[in-house]
């Protein structure tokens, strides 16, 4: 089951932010003629602090849909059990959080507006998909103890203090 599970997450990170975050960008890049100029020295830091700060978003989230969830992020394989533990106190969506950070880093640590464009695009893309679509399938098959967790965390702006489900 553990190489199952492992397959399904190789395959779930190749398809989801490996495309968001390195081929989709390579292939507007290349397109676009882009030759890397070095930006601030600042900017580069900042570029640097916060890939490493969705790198590490990202992988705590990953891996709590998989202790936790028993999934994954993709639609294909989701998590059979609600997770509502570390960042998702906090935020209903960490995860797009993670990939938004990297999409900001990117496009400081390229010095292109190309990539700010793309994490324009994402952002509005995922302000369409999650109320329209991701939550009503979680509705669907979480119940009351997923509208309760909306009610209380939300969407996008994190909370100050962790919310705490009720104990069952």
């Amino acid at each position: 089951m553990k190489g199952v599970m492992a397959f399904e997450w190789i395959r779930t990170i190749i398809i989801l932010p490996v495309n968001v975050l390195v081929f989709i960008p390579a292939v507007v890049l290349f397109c676009a003629g882009y030759r890397w100029t070095p930006n601030h020295p600042a900017l580069l830091v900042l570029g640097g602090i916060l890939l490493i700060l969705g790198l590490m978003l990202a992988g705590w989230t990953m891996r709590l849909f998989a202790v936790k969830g028993k999934g994954t992020a993709a639609p294909w394989s989701p998590p059979k059990k609600l997770v509502v533990s570390g960042p998702y106190c906090h935020v209903r969506n960490p995860m797009i959080t993670s990939v938004l950070t990297m999409l900001i880093a990117e496009s400081l640590l390229l010095n292109t507006w190309w990539c700010f464009g793309l994490f324009v695009l994402f952002w509005l893309g995922n302000m369409i998909y999650f109320p329209f679509f991701e939550e009503k399938d979680l509705e669907k098959r979480f119940g009351e103890s997923y509208l309760e967790y909306k009610r209380n965390v939300p969407r996008w702006i994190p909370r100050l203090t962790p919310w705490q489900p009720p104990l069952e």
